[in-house]
């Protein structure tokens, strides 16, 4: 079975289900500032299953694009990945565990879909803690279908509870589904989630709490459904593959890289990490610039990731040999070829994926030269942690390059003085982020609200001023301000800024009523709705109109009437990142 099999098997079996089908929402989280990126498919659906109404229905599926940067540095081995597919089904408050697991096993063993293997099938169940009791109910549903006892393990939190996706908000207990990767002959009579070889394929979590701030769970007035059945994983497990890079989803990727560095996948066990590193960052990093809220490297936030990304990359490029300049644009030709009649924003946004990848490389390669001048200026016998730790955040040296120099220097390297180093720098920017990514829109405030709907008055007020090119590219809404990043090539004058506040301010006093209508997608484009977003709303989408002043599909809350919205004020007008600005403002 190829990838594309499998993604289009679950949407259609879902869709036998009374599922609507959504597509991919974006990788960059729409209003939500407690996470950098999309890490599951539930992320864009948090207020519907808050409780909000969603356009399309209370039953969804679709795939979703997702990015996670725990594990950054574990990429190079079988099984990890930054970026990858998560198929998904949902109930927002219609079916629960009955039919969420009775399906889930009708899927993966009917002859009609995947006909797998029901010996090679385990499962989990959360076993209960003090914040909520053991799942009974999943643990004698899996009984009544057959699953032997022996192969159904009750863990803790750690192992069968998911969510929520930032610091707050709905979560609840799962029951996962491992198939045995092993030799179909010699399948244990139990099951021990420990073992390499029980691979877990699919997670059905089911949504009860909704976690508060300082820890605390409460029961949620809208009990739901979010499963997640990760693509790449599946694949490998369905072709009999036990390394994840040897699926249609990479082979492409690998061959790449053997053409250009000469070497081949299956050389060595070094030769592998690298190709690995390689197909993955570069691929991610292409879908997070491909992305129509597409980002662009930097040294903050999710642009900081995507560098990193890019360079680990080509410090892999250098140990494989390839000598080619600005080689790393080939590779992501084959993710547009490979993905962009699944994800059609990487064919739209081609030129701007290469042109970026191309300057990152280009700027890479001048960091490099700069940090060997500055490793020649380091003496004795020995790097400590802290000029390790120099070399790495000063000029992009990953640990690898300041270990191969000190090798053909005939010095060593305090790698612990170096991990201490690291440590203590990520723990001070967990604690920056922890503060500076408070709050924000998913806690449905009054003062959000405001700000949310102030953000569209603003977007219609900068087109109007700037130019028709002018599309948002983020942004990042607390109870305290909000900041918005827009496609513009130059720094707006102090008279620009003025205009964008005396607009805003004009509809502020006008006392608009905000309209929402809900309508199908190609009406709500007929009609001249703006709106980047709308991918994760399905066919029927809603539509927030201002008077004749704005009009935005969008998913948020909205004031109802402008009037409620105070003095619209900019504190700041900045450049973002290549092409893009970004504004501060606040309501006083």
């Amino acid at each position: 079975m190829t990838s594309g099999e499998l993604r289009q098997n679950y949407l259609n079996f879902f869709k036998t289900k009374g599922h609507a089908v959504i597509t991919s929402a974006s990788l960059i989280p729409e209003n939500d500032p407690t996470v950098l990126f999309t890490t599951a498919g539930m992320h864009p659906l948090v207020p519907y299953l808050m409780g909000t109404a969603h356009p399309v229905g209370r039953r969804l599926t679709s795939a979703q694009k997702c990015l996670r940067t725990d594990d950054i540095d574990e990429v190079g081995d079988a099984k990890h990945h930054t970026f990858f597919e998560m198929m998904g089904n949902w109930s927002f408050g219609d079916y629960f565990k009955t039919d969420s697991i009775k399906w889930s096993w009708e899927f993966l063993t009917s002859p009609q879909w995947l006909n797998l293997d029901k010996n090679r099938l385990a499962v989990s169940v959360f076993k209960g803690d003090a914040d909520a009791p053991f799942d009974q109910e999943s643990y004698d549903l899996w009984l009544s279908l057959g699953v032997d006892a022996k192969r159904i393990a009750k863990l803790p939190k750690k192992n069968n509870w998911w969510g929520p996706a930032g610091l707050t908000g709905p979560c609840g207990p799962d029951t996962e589904i491992f198939y045995f990767a092993g030799d179909a002959k010699n399948v244990p009579v139990g099951f021990n989630d420990d073992s390499e070889l029980w691979v877990e394929i699919w997670n059905n979590v089911f949504m009860e709490y909704n976690k508060q701030g300082g820890g605390h769970f409460e029961p949620l007035v809208q009990k739901n459904v979010d499963t997640g059945l990760g693509l790449e994983r599946t694949i490998a497990v369905l072709n009999g593959f036990d390394d994840n890079y040897q699926t249609d989803l990479f082979s492409n990727l690998i061959t790449k890289v053997e053409e250009l560095s000469g070497h081949k996948y299956n050389e060595n066990e070094e030769t592998k990490k690298a190709m690995r590193v390689i197909s993955d960052h570069i691929k991610a990093a292409t879908f997070l610039i491909g992305d129509d809220r597409g980002l662009t490297p930097s040294n903050t936030d999710q642009g900081y990731i995507i560098r990193r990304l890019i360079r680990r990359a080509i410090r892999y490029g250098r140990q494989l040999g390839i000598k080619q300049n600005l080689w790393t644009k080939e590779i992501a030709l084959v993710v547009i070829k490979d993905y962009g009649q699944v994800y059609p924003e990487l064919i739209r946004n081609k030129n701007f994926i290469l042109d970026n990848l191309d300057k990152e490389e280009e700027k890479f390669d001048r960091t490099l030269e700069k940090g060997l001048l500055e490793f020649k200026k380091i003496t004795g016998k020995e790097i400590s942690g802290a000029e390790a730790f120099m070399l790495y955040q000063s000029y992009g040296f990953p640990l690898e390059i300041t270990e191969e120099l000190a090798k053909e220097n005939k010095m060593s390297v305090d790698r612990a003085g170096f991990e201490a180093e690291l440590k203590k720098h990520q723990d001070l920017s967990r604690t920056a982020a922890a503060g500076k990514f408070k709050g924000g829109l998913a806690d449905g405030g009054e003062e959000t609200t405001k700000l949310h709907t102030a953000a569209h008055l603003m977007i219609a007020a900068l087109r109007k001023v700037l130019g028709e090119h002018v599309t948002q590219k983020g942004s990042n809404i607390t109870p305290e301000r909000l900041r918005l990043d827009f496609s513009h090539p130059e720094k707006m004058t102090p008279e620009q800024i003025a205009q964008v506040e005396a607009l805003v301010n004009d509809a502020i006093s006008h006392d608009w009523p905000v309209v929402m209508t809900e309508m199908s997608l190609n009406e709500a484009k007929e009609r001249g709705a703006m709106g980047v977003f709308d991918s994760k709303y399905g066919e029927k989408v809603k539509v927030y109109t201002i008077a004749d002043y704005s009009k935005e599909i969008c998913g948020g809350p909205h004031v109802t009437h402008t009037g409620a919205l105070g003095h619209f004020k900019i504190q700041k007008e900045e450049a973002s990142s290549s092409g893009v600005r970004r504004i501060k403002a606040v309501l006083e």
